[in-house]
């Protein structure tokens, strides 16, 4: 990325926290290659329409992510119509297993000064008798890339609340589902993608005509991956990979 001056990356890349600066998470990891991201460029005709699609969808996924923490709060925000089932069913989901978000850690701000990082957390939760910290996210799948930020979080975090255990992936999506095959459709910065029910029905077979898709209804998935060392470990390796590649502007501001 291209980087005006010293302040431009200062604020792009990370935060000024007690008069130090500290790197971002989620720029660090930004570090690591992701296969998947360059094969959705790969199917589309250009660049430019990839960055319209991704842009887009970063709007539509901060929407859900905003009102959600509002109600993880305690508010009652009046809910956009274009995201009404996701958040309908995330708020179903809550009460039903009696998840206890802590609003002092909503959208809060940690970082560690061993390790020199810093981030954002979406909150710490008690399920099921343990604490932990929550992440939010709104992408067609849970991905192990995740393991990533939220094993730099929690490394960040124990020091403060030492009966922090685990930690978990809270998916909120909205999809359409064929009534006749169980297709799964979902919009996305304006872009619709069709995929097959994993797992598959016995004698599964995609419609030979037009799919006959039902309303739009909102999923959750919740993971827990309470085992977060080896991915912390994985993470100082990425760390140390973004401060190589970074050298240049990271000797400019005093960092290292």
């Amino acid at each position: 990325m291209y980087f005006k001056d010293e302040n431009h990356f200062k604020g792009v890349c990370g935060y000024d926290i007690d008069g130090s600066w500290y790197p971002r998470v989620t720029k660090i990891v930004e570090i690591k290659s992701k296969p998947a991201l360059y094969k959705f460029y790969a199917d589309l005709p250009n660049f430019e329409a990839g960055e319209a699609i991704k842009n887009e969808s970063a709007k539509e996924g901060t929407l859900i992510h905003e009102t959600f923490e509002k109600i993880l709060v305690g508010d009652s925000p009046a809910i956009p119509k274009e995201i009404e089932p996701a958040i309908k069913a995330a708020i179903d989901f809550l009460n039903h297993n009696h998840i206890q978000a802590d609003p002092e850690f909503v959208e809060k701000r940690v970082f560690n000064p061993r390790h020199r990082y810093a981030g954002t957390i979406d909150t710490v939760a008690l399920i099921d008798g343990r604490l932990g910290i929550l992440d939010i996210k709104t992408s067609q799948s849970i991905y192990r890339d995740y393991n990533l930020q939220t094993a730099a979080y929690m490394d960040a975090l124990k020091q403060q609340i030492p009966s922090l255990e685990t930690r978990w992936i809270m998916r909120i999506d909205q999809v359409k589902t064929c009534r006749r095959c169980s297709s799964i459709l979902r919009g996305k910065g304006g872009r619709e993608k069709i995929r097959s029910p994993y797992p598959r029905p016995n004698g599964w077979q995609t419609c030979n005509t037009e799919h006959d898709w039902g309303e739009l209804t909102g999923v959750i998935e919740l993971k827990e991956f309470p085992f977060w060392q080896d991915d912390f470990d994985a993470f100082l390796g990425a760390k140390r990979l973004w401060e190589w590649e970074n050298n240049h502007w990271l000797k400019k501001i005093g960092y290292i």
